[in-house]
């Protein structure tokens, strides 16, 4: 059960990870919790127009035909801000709230699980017909806190299968 929530935790996430990564240029309404025991960000470079990229991430009920780790994600409704869906990945269930919206820009949740809460926002931008993708997560609850350093290489694996998996779907 406790190998099944860090990688449920950690595909919660998405790619390629660099301590002198710089933050985004954007403003999130909900940023991550920078005190949080764990944090993670990526970025990736994907040769498809944004609008593209942008569809394929923000249609949430389509998120188990692209990501490896998602079984199911359920939202009725359109993906607004304040809208709520649940979703599983890694044999554990998440309840999730959109709390920012902003097209081809800025697309955010926060969720839950057993043990656990997380803040994941994802940055989008245009570049020649390219799309630039950032993400950041920050775990933090008992089980990140406890065990902070198996939550840690988690996440920062699940931030980079996430946005691989991305990158696949889109191109």
């Amino acid at each position: 059960m406790l190998l099944a929530l860090l990688l449920l935790i950690a595909v919660a996430a998405g790619s390629f990870v660099s301590a002198n990564q710089a933050s985004p240029p954007f403003e999130m309404k909900t940023p991550i919790n920078t005190n949080a025991p764990v944090k993670s960000k990526g970025e990736i470079t994907i040769e498809a127009p944004v609008e593209e990229v942008w569809h394929i991430l923000t249609t949430i009920n389509e998120w188990p035909s692209w990501q490896s780790e998602v079984t199911s994600a359920i939202l009725e409704g359109e993906p607004a801000e304040g809208a709520e869906f649940h979703w599983k990945a890694g044999g554990l269930s998440f309840s999730s709230t959109i709390h920012t919206n902003q097209p081809m820009s800025e697309f955010g949740w926060t969720g839950k699980t057993f043990g656990a809460n997380a803040i994941h926002n994802w940055y989008f931008a245009s570049e020649n017909g390219r799309t630039v993708i950032r993400v950041e997560e920050s775990l933090q609850g008992v089980f990140p806190r406890l065990l902070r350093k198996s939550f840690q290489k988690n996440l920062d694996k699940g931030i980079e299968t996430n946005l691989n998996d991305l990158k696949r779907a889109a191109e």
